[in-house]
């Protein structure tokens, strides 16, 4: 196995075409990570003034793709990821998703803390981090018939449909086990899993202990827009309109925040 650098995080972003979120990301991660890191963007064939941008930055390793054979844009991200996981040569390997945003200082040292020095645990993460009032996540759970439907009936869990994992929105992984496994980021098309739950099944279904935050801990940390690179990017993506709106709040919601203020106004975080 390929030495990895101890006491260290590689952070890689994929982008495609969200200039403006991919820069607050970045700039957001210069401003509030103390823990040493370096940072891979992987841009997905953006080929617009996103591309030009990342381009210009000296302190990111930049890696493009060409997405002409991919055939969706989930497995454009599962692979844009899984190219990042493959340059990485550090203890940590964080994915991170362009529409989130760390706001706070030593986020990343205080999340690699969770590790606690366990060499079998695999992942720190969370479920779904998005800007909704608790009382509202509370409400969906409580009104979730299908899931107290199947649980009433002893129904198996179809595929893994209903299943916890932790998402890549914000999560950490010790990257010797993802090697040590032969574990990647690819999807599985047959069975409907996203990278993300593909990978977190399968450390878990071998024994690995993971980290699942809830995500009022991890939103201490994090901001997450959701579904902004389809929002963007509307006439690529089927995307319902009620969707839009909703990332459209939630990024009003991101950008109202002094800590993001302070960044977006902040040019030198690029140099």
């Amino acid at each position: 196995m390929p030495y990895l650098v101890k006491g260290k995080a590689t952070i890689c972003i994929v982008n495609y075409r969200t200039l403006d979120f991919t820069r607050l990301a970045l700039r957001c991660i210069r401003r509030f990570t103390g823990y040493p890191y370096e940072v891979i963007v992987v841009d997905n064939d953006s080929q617009d003034e996103s591309l030009d941008y990342l381009r210009s930055l000296k302190w990111i390793r930049l890696i493009e793709r060409d997405t002409k054979n991919d055939a969706s844009g989930s497995h454009s991200h599962s692979m844009a990821l899984e190219l990042g996981y493959e340059n990485c040569n550090t203890e940590f390997f964080v994915s991170m998703h362009s529409d989130a945003f760390v706001h706070r200082e030593n986020w990343l040292g205080d999340l690699v803390d969770y590790f606690d020095g366990d060499e079998r645990l695999a992942c720190v993460g969370s479920g779904k981090l998005e800007l909704t009032p608790r009382w509202r996540v509370w409400l969906k759970r409580a009104t979730d018939w299908r899931t107290f439907k199947r649980k009433l009936l002893r129904t198996p869990d179809p595929t893994g449909k209903y299943r916890y994992y932790n998402r890549t929105i914000c999560c950490l992984y010790r990257t010797a086990i993802l090697r040590k496994e032969g574990l990647s980021f690819l999807t599985d098309q047959e069975k409907g899993l996203t990278s993300g739950e593909k990978l977190y099944f399968e450390l878990v279904d071998r024994g690995y202990p993971t980290v699942e935050l809830p995500p009022a801990v991890m939103g201490r940390y994090v901001m997450h827009v959701s579904h902004a690179t389809q929002a963007v990017n509307i006439e690529e993506f089927t995307i319902k309109k009620r969707t839009v709106k909703k990332s459209e709040r939630f990024a009003a919601k991101a950008m109202s925040s002094p800590a993001i203020r302070s960044v977006i106004a902040d040019d030198s975080l690029d140099e």
